[in-house]
Protein backbone atom coordinates (compact mmCIF):
# COMPACT_ATOMS: atom_id res chain seq x y z
CA UNK A 1 0.00 0.00 0.00
CA UNK A 2 1.61 3.26 -1.12
CA UNK A 3 1.43 6.30 1.27
CA UNK A 4 -1.26 8.37 -0.70
CA UNK A 5 -3.42 4.88 -0.53
CA UNK A 6 -2.80 4.72 3.48
CA UNK A 7 -3.64 8.12 3.63
CA UNK A 8 -6.90 8.13 2.02
CA UNK A 9 -7.55 4.72 3.90
CA UNK A 10 -7.27 5.93 7.00
CA UNK A 11 -8.87 9.55 6.15
CA UNK A 12 -12.39 7.44 5.53
CA UNK A 13 -12.21 6.38 9.11
CA UNK A 14 -14.33 7.05 12.18
CA UNK A 15 -12.73 7.95 14.98
CA UNK A 16 -13.68 4.80 16.90
CA UNK A 17 -12.53 2.35 14.45
CA UNK A 18 -9.12 4.46 13.92
CA UNK A 19 -8.42 4.24 17.81
CA UNK A 20 -9.68 0.57 17.83
CA UNK A 21 -7.12 0.00 14.98
CA UNK A 22 -4.38 1.89 16.93
CA UNK A 23 -4.63 0.25 20.03
CA UNK A 24 -4.28 -3.07 18.12
CA UNK A 25 -0.69 -1.93 16.73
CA UNK A 26 0.37 -0.81 20.24
CA UNK A 27 -0.15 -4.19 22.08
CA UNK A 28 1.26 -6.03 18.70
CA UNK A 29 4.34 -3.66 18.88
CA UNK A 30 4.52 -3.93 22.68
CA UNK A 31 4.23 -7.65 22.86
CA UNK A 32 7.59 -8.00 20.73
CA UNK A 33 6.42 -11.18 18.41
CA UNK A 34 6.35 -8.85 15.18
CA UNK A 35 9.23 -8.92 12.89
CA UNK A 36 11.19 -5.78 12.66
CA UNK A 37 10.01 -4.50 9.44
CA UNK A 38 6.08 -5.24 10.19
CA UNK A 39 7.12 -3.28 13.42
CA UNK A 40 8.23 -0.43 11.72
CA UNK A 41 4.88 -0.49 9.20
CA UNK A 42 2.94 -0.83 11.99
CA UNK A 43 4.44 2.27 13.67
CA UNK A 44 4.40 4.26 10.54
CA UNK A 45 0.57 3.27 10.34
CA UNK A 46 0.33 3.84 14.31
CA UNK A 47 1.68 6.97 13.80
CA UNK A 48 -0.67 8.25 10.56
CA UNK A 49 -3.89 6.91 12.85
CA UNK A 50 -2.80 8.84 15.98
CA UNK A 51 -2.84 12.16 13.66
CA UNK A 52 -5.74 10.74 12.43
CA UNK A 53 -7.74 10.69 15.83
CA UNK A 54 -5.83 13.94 17.00
CA UNK A 55 -7.49 15.80 13.72
CA UNK A 56 -11.29 14.00 14.88
CA UNK A 57 -10.54 15.21 17.93
CA UNK A 58 -9.86 18.66 17.88
CA UNK A 59 -12.77 19.07 14.59
CA UNK A 60 -15.22 17.74 18.02
CA UNK A 61 -14.03 20.77 19.97
CA UNK A 62 -14.45 23.17 17.67
CA UNK A 63 -17.83 22.29 17.97
CA UNK A 64 -18.43 21.71 21.69
CA UNK A 65 -21.00 24.30 22.87
CA UNK A 66 -21.82 25.08 26.49
CA UNK A 67 -24.73 26.10 27.51
CA UNK A 68 -25.41 29.15 29.80
CA UNK A 69 -27.99 30.33 31.73
CA UNK A 70 -27.82 33.74 31.90
CA UNK A 71 -28.79 36.04 35.07
CA UNK A 72 -32.13 36.88 33.91
CA UNK A 73 -33.03 33.07 33.07
CA UNK A 74 -32.23 33.14 29.74
CA UNK A 75 -30.12 29.66 27.85
CA UNK A 76 -28.01 30.56 25.24
CA UNK A 77 -24.49 29.24 23.86
CA UNK A 78 -21.58 29.95 23.58
CA UNK A 79 -18.38 28.73 22.28
CA UNK A 80 -16.93 26.18 24.79
CA UNK A 81 -13.25 27.08 25.66
CA UNK A 82 -10.42 24.62 26.36
CA UNK A 83 -9.24 25.07 29.75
Amino acid sequence: MTDSSLSQDIKKMGFESALAELETIVKDLESGKVSLEDSIAAYERGMALKVHCESKLQDARMKIEKIVVGSDGAVTTEKFEDQ
